[in-house]
């Protein structure tokens, strides 16, 4: 434990000496031994410690900044609690895991939680049983050390970026009496977003390592699960559009799109038709950012590419969210059925690079789609079309940096509490001739090109025993977004 410090300590004394025998040392010398000594100096702090400090080298705010940002439509409450604690206070015993697409008992949220608890994966799903999940809330909420919290991507999203005093956040969403509470004093809230009861949303989280029955978590995530009839039929939407024309807003942030799993397929096409609407009534000047979330409909996350992709600016995603959209519409590597630990740096790029390349804006296609932000646990990459997004190393070093301090819960990134799981070594693609790029833990954010496209990838300090996992993207991305800038067209 000591060594580290007195070689450091050494170092630093033994340069200092130097420096007071400049004048009778050669200059060449002088400045060979000087980075000599700075090298060793380097090499003696921790790997953590030197990305740390890059990233805050690297980490400048916009030329041009935001003002005023319009977040909306998803809002609720989160009890967030121990998935495994609540299942045992249900009475429900350890089994087999299995996917469902809705859960309509709680067998099938057992086998739910147990599928992804053993993938580590995050997830979401709906709850169609009003009663039962009325029950389930109730018991979740008086649990011991369940905690209630700011929740759905929207208020997320404005709650992370109000904690900036020069930011006004203006929040649409079903927002009841306790949301509105929790909510920060610089978040606005309309009347018209105002309801009498709050919608409350299940958080099951899991550490690393944790087990039930047979299943052993492969790292800490958390299941998601509510019955949320306001946020699932988008019902602030149009509240929200019309709250613009007052509120000026430089940004405007979307998300709760994947809420309308919940109802029925001419429900969801009908209302997915009104908000595309809606969407193309805010002016073309102001950016627009869609957060993704967990979504099982192939045909819906399809209708979202090629209907609201065109109309937004920025999407937000993580690895799950990522795989899921390239099978729902036939991009490269689909035939993936899932991700084996750490995603591929050079599938994950090839997927992204096609989002843009088939869907993204360019001279033949009307989009306005320019940026991607993918998130996951071990690393992030920030893509954008060339000449329309700029400061993105601050960006992605921004997203990286909340990542480590949010799921720690500290001020700022902690390297004892921090660990690398990024690949030391990655290719940029596995379908076209790829560069092999090395990471240089002093030079975190790797930059590289393709056909009008940039790449900003940065690995992320992964916290090594997270307080809390959930609304993890949506701090990324708001962190994201606020160094990010938007050049004039």
């Amino acid at each position: 434990m000591w060594q580290r410090p007195v070689c450091v300590g050494l170092l630093a004394l033994a340069l200092g000496y130097l420096c007071l025998l400049g004048p009778e040392l050669p200059h060449s010398a002088l400045r060979h031994l000087s980075a000599s000594l700075l090298g060793g100096l380097r090499r003696a702090r921790s790997l953590e410690g030197r990305m740390v400090a890059a990233w805050q080298a690297a980490i400048v705010r916009p030329a041009r900044g935001w003002a005023r940002v319009a977040v909306g439509v998803n809002a609720c409450v989160d009890v967030v609690l121990s998935g495994v604690k609540l299942l045992e206070a249900l009475g429900l015993e350890p089994g087999d895991g299995k996917n469902h697409a809705v859960l309509n008992s709680r067998q099938d949220l057992k086998e739910a939680f147990t599928h992804f608890m053993e993938k580590g994966a995050a997830a979401e799903r709906f709850f169609s049983d009003a009663e039962a999940f009325h029950h389930i809330a109730q018991t979740a909420s008086e649990y011991p050390g369940a905690q209630l919290y700011v929740g759905g991507n929207a208020a997320l999203i404005g709650q992370k970026l109000a904690t900036n005093p020069d930011l006004k956040i203006l929040l649409c969403g079903p927002v009841g009496p306790k949301l509105h509470e929790l909510l920060d004093d610089n978040v606005v809230v309309p009347p018209e977003s105002m309801q009498e009861r709050d919608e409350f949303h299940l958080i099951l989280e899991y550490q690393a390592g944790e087990e039930w029955g047979q299943v052993r978590a492969p790292n800490a995530n958390r299941f998601i699960f509510s019955h949320d009839l306001s946020n699932g039929a988008l019902n602030m939407l149009e509240v929200f559009v019309s709250s613009l024309d007052e509120f000026q807003p430089d940004l405007v942030v979307l998300s709760g799109l994947h809420m309308m799993e919940g109802q029925s397929k001419e429900m969801r096409q009908r209302r997915l038709m009104e908000a595309v609407a809606s969407i193309s009534d805010i002016p073309t000047d102001i950016p627009i950012h869609l957060e993704l979330a967990s979504m099982t409909d192939q045909d819906f996350m399809s209708n979202i590419i090629h209907q609201v992709f065109p109309l937004v600016n920025s999407i937000g995603l993580n690895e799950q969210e990522l795989l899921f959209l390239t099978q729902s519409a036939s991009g490269p590597h689909a035939a993936l059925a899932s991700w084996s630990g750490v995603p591929d740096v050079g599938v994950v790029s090839d997927i992204l690079f096609w989002i843009l390349k088939e869907h993204g804006k360019t001279a033949e296609r009307a989009s306005d789609l320019t940026r991607v932000h993918f998130h996951t646990l071990a690393y992030h990459i920030l893509v954008t079309v060339d000449g329309y997004w700029g400061n993105q190393v601050a960006a992605v070093a921004a997203g990286a940096r909340a990542a480590g301090t949010q799921a720690c819960a500290t001020e700022t990134i902690d390297t004892s509490k921090v660990f690398l799981k990024a690949p030391l070594e990655f290719v940029t693609s596995q379908i076209e001739a790829p560069s092999k790029i090395s990471l240089n833990p002093d030079e975190p954010v790797v930059h590289w090109h393709r056909e009008g496209i940039s790449f900003h990838f940065t690995p992320v300090l992964v916290c090594k025993d997270p307080v809390r996992t959930v609304g993890l993207g949506d701090a990324i991305s708001a962190e994201g977004l606020l160094y990010s800038e938007v050049y004039p067209q």
